[in-house]
């Protein structure tokens, strides 16, 4: 999956996608998405490294891996 704003490097975070030029992997963006309702600012907060459209980024990477390769059976 390409997506500009997402890397993935065997080297970082042992290959977890993360958000590009950082060490920050897109399941914690997410995880702290969930856990604050949906709320942009506390993610922010929380990563001042971040911009809104890393955590937009974070949020199509994963909506597009669940299409492709991470089928979930119900």
């Amino acid at each position: 999956m390409d997506h500009p704003r997402i890397s993935q490097n065997p080297a970082v975070m042992g290959g977890k996608p993360c958000i590009k030029g950082t060490r920050i992997p897109v399941e914690i963006v997410l995880d702290h998405l969930a856990a604050g309702g949906g709320d942009f600012a506390a993610v922010l907060s929380g990563y001042p490294d971040l911009t809104a459209e890393d955590i937009t980024a974070a949020i199509a990477y994963a909506a597009e891996y669940l299409r492709s390769d991470g089928f979930i059976a119900a």
